[in-house]
């Protein structure tokens, strides 16, 4: 049985993720669901996977500034 699933994400990367799924001849809705069965049937942790494994070292320490990180999430969750 399958069942509708919302998600809300940015524009930007709805975009990619059909680019990704149109070079790879899959739908979006494939792309997810193989993700989230890797996740599960591999025991996978989500720090484990592909794609948080690549982006790992993107940003350096010095590229981030701490004040403006924390500005950030109280504005987010404050």
């Amino acid at each position: 049985m399958q069942t509708k699933l919302t998600l809300r994400v940015e524009d930007s990367l709805i975009e990619q993720a059909k680019n990704y799924a149109k070079q790879n001849d899959k739908s979006l809705s494939q792309i997810v669901a193989d993700y989230f069965r890797a996740l599960t049937e591999n025991n996978q942790k989500l720090e484990n996977a592909p794609i948080t494994q690549s982006l790992i070292g993107v940003l350096s320490a010095s590229d981030v500034d701490e004040e403006d990180y924390k500005k950030h999430l109280e504005d987010k969750y404050l």
